[in-house]
């Protein structure tokens, strides 16, 4: 599986170097394998076509900047891209001082909230590991794991939704996290 996740991670890595040496067609090239995919996790959190345009642009160039400090032992470069994606959004979300209030839909349906940044046969069997793990969880924990993640609310925005103090909060979801990265890695 390891070998695998290398394989199919060579081009994303290569162009990632590329671009750290000023290769506008490598980011072009990251840009039409990426997009739809960083796309996919902004609009979830800015809930806006528009302002996850402008995001998205945001991202490429956080990536053309950054580049160089991606560290391929640390993690995948989709996973980097996602992160740096994410935290755009919620950055712009914070900004316009917005918070979307949609409920999760109880259930199964939680996993819908979940963006899926891959494509591959494989990749369904990561997201199968996923909803597993996010599974062990309560509803309200996992809501709010989901909600922090997924959808950029922060912990005091979560606490005053859950009716519970900010510092709880912090720590359902810094246990939540190290729970799920432990569920993850036994599911690899």
């Amino acid at each position: 599986m390891a070998d695998d996740l290398l394989t199919r991670d060579a081009p994303l890595r290569a162009h990632l170097a590329a671009i750290a040496a000023g290769d506008q067609a490598a980011l072009k090239s990251l840009y039409d394998e990426t997009g739809a995919k960083l796309f996919g996790v902004v609009l979830r959190i800015v809930r806006n076509r528009e302002a996850a345009e402008d995001v998205l642009q945001d991202v490429y160039l956080r990536i053309w900047q950054n580049a160089g400090a991606y560290v391929p032992t640390a993690g995948r470069p989709i996973t980097w891209m996602c992160a740096i994606a994410r935290n755009r959004a919620i950055d712009m979300v914070r900004a316009r001082k917005e918070t979307p209030l949609t409920d999760l839909v109880d259930g199964e349906d939680w996993m819908n909230q979940v963006p899926d940044p891959y494509d591959g046969e494989s990749d369904i069997l990561d997201r199968g590991a996923l909803a597993l793990c996010l599974g062990r969880f309560d509803d309200l924990h996992r809501q709010c794991l989901v909600m922090a993640y997924c959808e950029g609310f922060s912990r005091e925005e979560l606490a005053a939704r859950f009716g519970r103090p900010v510092n709880t909060i912090k720590t359902w979801l810094h246990r939540g996290l190290a729970s799920l990265r432990s569920c993850l890695e036994a599911n690899a």
